[in-house]
């Protein structure tokens, strides 16, 4: 009888835990759609050939949560909403900028950062050469991966907000298929594409 008690509970639990990682899974897809819409209303598909002759465009106007752009991949045909900050809630809703590095234009480090089992799914198959579209306001700058490299997850050297050329830097989890928190990150070096 005890057997037969705990084997139900364990069940009830197992159900209940998949219940719950679907919902959080449901709400996160939610959220990142509604961001994708605010996005797509005022984001420009007109390419941005030289990021050195774009016009400058008020970046300090972002605050923590703002929606700011779209990241396109061609090689995955994904379109992910770009938000302000990296904090558990912003990246439940799409990719995120690190706050304090730049943003296409500025001829800067700009660091983008996103779960491996969300936004980042399949980055395993990236490769150099592969292309990143940063859609703007103002326009869309192109980005072509030309290293990665996977370090410690503690590993901060990678930031660089007082770099004074233009790099986009994306990092997610590492291993990609590790169940829980990863112990490293994969990190994506792209450079703009003339």
């Amino acid at each position: 009888m005890l057997l037969r008690t705990l084997s139900i509970i364990l069940i009830v639990c197992g159900i209940a835990t998949l219940g719950y990682g679907g919902f959080q899974l449901y709400q996160s897809k939610a959220m990142e759609s509604e961001r994708m819409e605010e996005a797509e209303s005022f984001v420009s598909n007109k390419v941005i050939s030289d990021v050195e002759d774009v016009e400058k465009f008020n970046y300090e106007a972002f605050k923590q949560g703002d929606t700011v752009g779209v990241l396109y991949i061609p090689k995955l045909d994904r379109e992910l909403p770009i938000i302000e900050g990296v904090d558990e809630d912003d990246l439940a809703q799409g990719v995120g900028h690190y706050t304090g590095t730049g943003f296409p234009g500025e001829n800067k480090q700009i660091l983008l950062s996103g779960h491996r089992d969300t936004v980042f799914r399949n980055f395993d198959q990236l490769q150099d050469g592969d292309e990143f579209h940063v859609k703007m306001e103002q326009g869309t700058f192109i980005y072509t991966m030309q290293d990665h490299k996977i370090v410690a997850a503690d590993d901060t050297t990678v930031i660089d907000p007082d770099r004074k050329n233009e790099v986009l830097t994306i990092s997610t989890c590492y291993p990609f298929s590790y169940i829980g928190d990863a112990p490293d990150r994969y990190v994506i070096y792209a450079y703009p594409t003339k």
